[in-house]
């Protein structure tokens, strides 16, 4: 892949991309200084009128060459993002994959972005009056999205705003750039204008100094909530769409599969180092199987192998960066100084942090009440299961939840209950299909994610109203 910045510098700044697993030298992107920023919104100003012009066909011609191509080189890619972000390559596979169906969906997508005829007869005094409303295009689109899926979150953005009309300045992290940059350079060899999609690399400084412009009319947003506060204070007059984390709950009913549901457990805790907004984190369990299933869960998880993500052997790889896993060793030291008892884990290894099963967790520890972003899961038995739902719900933002049970009615009733943007039935939680509605509830974000859902999020609707003469 070419790294190569769209910008022309005498000097350019260079970004190094490194493994977390070995800190081995992988690739570099260059700088977007913000000096560039001025030029990348003249870029971005002319591609969201010829973005505009686009017809739906071509706009979903250019997306189905795009996925074409992802296809086509789908080990590169997988090999890439298990480099650059730590995930094994089964897993960094199985997101190419997804990226592949999130700008099919896209293709699909903009083919369906119609209006409705508009009842105006319905009111009394409009009898005369007929019309529709269309979806147009809103115009410039900031992204910036986060290291733990570099390519398919990132699809999440472009697909949509490309499906819709816009053009798009992607900003993504710095931390795992290069598969952005490889996912942006097949669009511009797609045929896609490059002043349709820009990617600019850099830091905080570069995001704030686009954030604030008043060019941009949407800015879509994965990330933490702190940096969620920050966009929203900068951003001005703006519409903004942001998925900000969770803290996901997992109850588990006498009567479930027992096996079923540790396993499913475990891979929503650990899937990609835990570095997953949707990753299982607190999982209430039924007094009565509470001591097997914890049993269960245990053997299951130290059978993992973990370490180097490039083995097709390998089961979880490292966190993103040493310091981030040497962050969770000092939440769950904390955890247990105040009570919390390790079942399994709590062993790091410079970037990679063991799976880790805790009990006994301690409600005001940072494990337990903060989404912890890491592969630690923590178990607590329940006898009354509206105590439970309670305790799931005690918690600032929500994405995912789940329960697992054979019992219809109990199923109905907790999904009905648990306050959540999404609630997976005998699943894990990290469950998600792209196509679905995606968000949380309370501080967990702002709009909906999901092909169709951020088409319309990236859109604005216009009314086209004809008087009849009386």
């Amino acid at each position: 892949m070419n790294h190569n910045s769209i910008f022309n510098v005498q000097k350019p700044t260079i970004c190094s991309v490194n493994s977390p697993y070995d800190n081995s030298h992988i690739g570099s992107v260059v700088i977007t200084e913000k000096d560039d920023v001025d030029t990348v919104i003249k870029n971005a100003t002319y591609g969201s009128s010829i973005s505009a012009m686009l017809t739906r066909a071509e706009r979903s011609d250019i997306l189905l060459r795009v996925a074409d191509k992802i296809k086509n080189q789908a080990e590169k890619f997988a090999i890439t993002i298990s480099r650059e972000a730590g995930k094994t390559l089964t897993q960094a596979r199985k997101e190419v994959a997804r990226c592949v169906n999130t700008l099919r969906l896209s293709a699909e997508e903009a083919k369906r972005l119609t209006g409705e005829i508009i009842p105006f007869d319905s009111y009394v005094g409009s009898e005369n009056r007929f019309g529709y409303f269309t979806y147009e295009p809103l115009g410039i689109i900031l992204a910036i999205t986060p290291f733990n899926d570099p390519l398919n979150l990132v699809a999440h953005k472009i697909g949509p705003a490309i499906a819709a009309g816009n053009s798009l300045i992607l900003k993504p992290s710095l931390l795992a750039p290069l598969s952005s940059q490889g996912l942006v350079e097949a669009f511009w060899d797609a045929g896609l204008p490059r002043d349709i999609l820009q990617i600019a690399h850099g830091d905080a400084d570069l995001a704030s100094e686009l954030v604030a412009r008043k060019e941009i009319r949407m800015i879509t947003f994965t990330g933490g909530a702190k940096t969620g506060e920050t966009i929203t204070r900068t951003a001005g007059l703006k519409k903004i769409a942001m998925d900000l984390g969770g803290n996901a709950p997992v109850i588990v009913m006498p009567d479930c599969d027992l096996l079923d549901a540790a396993e499913s457990c475990v891979s929503g805790a650990f899937w990609a180092a835990g570095q997953n907004c949707i990753g299982t984190q607190r999982i209430f369990v039924a007094k009565a199987i509470f001591e097997q299933f914890s049993k269960c869960m245990v053997e299951i998880t130290e059978r993992m192998v973990i370490g180097n993500p490039m083995l097709d052997t390998t089961d979880m790889g490292p966190m993103i960066t040493e310091d981030q896993a040497i962050r969770v060793k000092c939440w769950v030291d904390s955890a247990v100084q105040e009570g919390a008892i390790v079942l399994t884990g709590n062993v790091r290894e410079g970037a990679v942090y063991h799976p880790t099963i805790l009990t006994n967790v301690p409600c005001n520890s940072l494990v337990w009440k903060e989404e912890i972003f890491a592969p630690v899961v923590s178990l607590v038995p329940f006898e009354n299961i509206e105590e439970a739902i309670a305790e799931a719900n005690n918690v600032e933002s929500s994405l995912h939840a789940a329960i697992f049970t054979n019992n219809l009615e109990i199923a109905m009733m907790v999904s009905e209950k648990l306050e959540a943007g999404g609630v997976m039935i005998n699943d894990s939680s990290d469950y998600r299909f792209d196509g679905m509605p995606f968000g949380g509830f309370k501080y967990g974000s702002l709009g909906r994610e999901g092909v169709k859902f951020s088409v319309h999020e990236m859109s604005q609707p216009k009314v086209v109203c004809f008087r009849r003469p009386v």
